[in-house]
């Protein structure tokens, strides 16, 4: 496969030179005792406020105790008046989570992955029923704003925990999906030198190698550096279909004392693949036979091989700055500046012919984007009376620019799915979208977390946002400003019990603007609003290490925005989306040999507003009623067999709608997974095996011509060394 443009190149050349650097520092750096791992103590947060790293840093096991997305403070997950998940580094491990986000979530209560199956170019997910992807996606707290194309990705290898808070954010974070955000939390630079690589290869032939190296710089270790970085590669599961991506992190820590810290950090990734062919596929064909009598099988792809590419390059340079004054004020502020270029071609089925062929088209797009965000915040800590408040104010910017051009190739060549013949030439391109947006957002917030009497505790979130949109059409037609403003709030109350319950209760509203134009009037979109009442207990037990949550809420959504396929494409607000539900979810670390993660979830959407009265009542299509996943995990500590690990889970899916008129269902499905692993000395050695039996399924439809199988049966062989 040749490497089209410069982008991965840079990021392969430097990889090599960062490794040939690095290991041998590592090998002299590696411990010259032998024998057992030594068994670390844990620590475990046993209330008030937690430290930043136990808030960024490594998870012990699989249960995390302090958070810093659910308050932008370090925070002990359970004074969080909102259900908070948190998927550490060892569960991405030991579940074989080698590069996209969304499989790292497929245990997370509250979340649907994957909707329209496996896609190596974009994270899909869904919180609470609805869509996080472009708007919910935040890495260190700051967002990962996306607008059609021009979204930003991360590998999952660069991340030490992943983080979901579900229901509306907009109170900390500004406009984002009311279901909840999906937080990155990329791997830090940390006090204790650790090298570690690996290089590992699945059943499709698609490898990778990636290497972690952190140190001190200095002798004092004021100075610390950490530089992670991936190369990964080769055939995906389906025909035609290859990749070549790979990014590169450095990271320079500057702590001169306990008060003040300063991280400069900066990303470089790129990605070059042919596509996989998924996610616009047909109902009759997959779900059901289709009209040349059968199944589109898993591995077919739709489009045309010489008018397929996907390629991306995208850089990032940020800090996070924090310094606490003897007045015990402390400022924190983190910025990051982002830039994407992506281009794409590819050729798509969108209807059934007579004769039982898939009519095509084909699409090409354009896409530059760029985003800055910064983040100042004030915290203190006091007291007033019989009242001990953790205050903290603060002041974002966010600053979106995307220039596109799409155009679509009409009509290409048809395809029979059972005896595909590729080759045929497309039509010219038309241009329909051509145009320069533009989103300005600015926000000041406050957050008082009180603590009183015996155990309560009330938190109250304030925040004002201004909104600026413009989009700069080269077209005769699509040119539009428009702005917003918006208050929204969170009040929350909780009971901290000896034993380690806490109950709890909050209403938050939510603000979340949206891009794009109305179809017909051309007007700009109104922005979604809306509103959340959630209870529930969390429970982290005094007799184990262990987190536990029960909630139950509803979640209304009004000016619901929805994208309806083209070419062209165009937007609709459908009205108004009411979501009920109740998630279960615990993480246990049962002792040395045990580890274990549940979860389920019944969410309940419902239509209750729109334009077509026949769809009041109805269920949006694409996300399950029902979800539940179990994971277990055991580990050898003695004998013969000592750093052996054996893990299963199982996932379960429930029906889905694949129409809003609710007259087509995508069957329920249960999917098993497996891993076995070894680690001794700092070596290891691990098969993961998703889709263990390699059940075929759809795992959702938007539409009756755009669904997706589910994941195909993924081995994963991968061997590590750690210094």
């Amino acid at each position: 496969m040749q490497i089209k443009g410069t982008g991965l190149y840079r990021i392969l050349m430097a990889s090599a030179a960062v490794a040939a650097i690095t290991l041998p520092q590592v090998a002299q750096a590696q411990d010259a005792t032998t024998g057992n791992a030594t068994v670390l103590e844990r620590l475990i947060v046993e209330g008030g406020k937690g430290t930043d790293k136990e808030a960024t840093g490594p998870v012990d096991g699989y249960v995390a105790k302090a958070t810093g997305t659910g308050s932008k403070t370090a925070t002990p997950i359970a004074e969080i008046p909102q259900s908070v998940s948190v998927v550490g580094r060892e569960e991405l491990d030991d579940r074989g989570v080698v590069t996209k986000i969304d499989e790292a979530l497929r245990y997370t209560a509250g979340v649907s992955t994957e909707p329209f199956g496996s896609d190596p170019d974009t994270d899909w997910f869904y919180i609470r029923g609805f869509d996080a992807t472009q708007t919910g996606a935040f890495l260190d707290g700051l967002n990962l704003f996306s607008y059609g194309f021009g979204g930003f990705q991360t590998d999952a290898y660069m991340l030490e925990r992943v983080e979901v808070l579900k229901g509306p954010a907009a109170v900390l974070y500004g406009g984002s999906n009311p279901g909840g955000i999906v937080d990155l939390v990329r791997k830090r630079p940390q006090d204790e030198p650790a090298y570690s690589t690996e290089i590992g290869i699945n059943n499709f032939g698609n490898a990778f190698f990636g290497f972690d190296a952190n140190d001190k710089l200095n002798a004092d270790g004021t100075l610390t550096y950490r530089i992670t970085g991936k190369v990964a590669g080769g055939n995906n599961y389906s025909d035609y279909s290859e990749d070549l991506r790979g990014f590169l992190m450095p990271q320079i820590t500057y702590e001169p004392d306990d008060a003040t810290s300063l991280t400069v950090y900066a990303i470089a990734s790129a990605l070059d693949q042919t596509h996989v062919g998924n996610g616009f596929l047909p109902y009759e064909g997959t779900v059901t036979d289709g009209p040349f009598g059968g199944k589109i099988d898993r591995d077919f792809f739709f489009g045309e091989p010489d008018h397929d590419y996907g390629r991306y390059d995208q850089q990032m340079f940020g800090y996070e700055f924090s310094h606490e004054f003897d007045n015990g004020w402390k400022f924190s502020q983190n910025l990051r500046y982002s830039h994407l270029d992506k281009a794409e071609e590819l050729v798509y089925p969108y209807a059934y012919t007579a004769d039982g062929k898939l009519a095509r088209l084909g699409f090409k797009h354009d896409t530059s984007a760029d985003s800055f965000n910064i983040d100042n915040r004030a915290e203190k800590e006091f007291s007033t009376g019989p009242l001990d408040h953790s205050l903290l104010l603060g002041l974002d910017y966010k600053n979106y620019k995307i220039d596109q051009t799409q155009a679509s190739a009409w009509p290409a060549s048809d395809l029979d799915p059972a005896d595909p013949d590729y080759g045929a030439d497309l039509p010219a391109y038309s241009t329909y979208l051509d145009a320069v947006t533009r989103l300005k957002q600015i926000g000041v917030y406050a957050q008082d977390q009180i603590r009183f009497g015996d155990g309560w505790l009330v938190t109250l979130n304030g925040r004002y946002d201004y909104v600026d949109i413009d989009n700069d059409s080269r077209l005769a037609t699509g040119s539009y400003s428009t702005n917003d403003s918006a208050l929204s709030g969170r009040a929350g109350l909780a009971y901290e019990f000896d034993n380690g319950l806490t109950p709890y209760v909050s209403v938050a509203t939510f603000f979340n603007p949206q891009i794009g134009t109305l179809s017909g009037s051309g007007g700009a979109l109104e922005p979604e609003e809306g509103h959340q009442i959630e209870g529930g207990i969390k429970y982290e037990p005094s007799f184990i290490d262990g987190a536990l949550t029960a909630s139950v809420y509803q979640i209304v959504k009004q000016s619901v925005t929805t994208t309806i396929a083209g070419p062209p494409s165009y937007q609709q607000q459908i009205g108004e989306v009411t979501s009920t539900g109740f998630e279960l979810e615990g993480k246990v670390n049962l002792n040395q040999n045990w580890k274990m993660l549940a979860s389920y979830t019944y969410n309940d959407l419902e239509i209750t507003e729109d334009g077509d009265p026949s769809l009041i009542g109805n269920r949006p299509y694409l996300i399950p009623e029902h979800q539940a996943s179990l994971w277990l995990e055991y580990m050898v500590t003695d004998g013969a067999l000592e750093g052996v690990s054996i893990g299963g889970g199982l996932r379960y899916q429930g029906e889905s709608f694949a129409d809003m008129a609710n007259t087509a269902k995508v069957p329920d499905a249960v999917v098993a997974d497996a891993a076995i692993r070894y680690e001794k000395n700092g070596w290891g050695a691990a098969l993961n095996v998703t889709n263990l039996f390699d059940k075929e399924y759809v795992k959702g439809c938007q539409g009756l011509f755009t669904c997706g199988y589910g994941d195909q049966r993924t081995i994963t062989l991968k061997l590590s060394k750690s210094w």
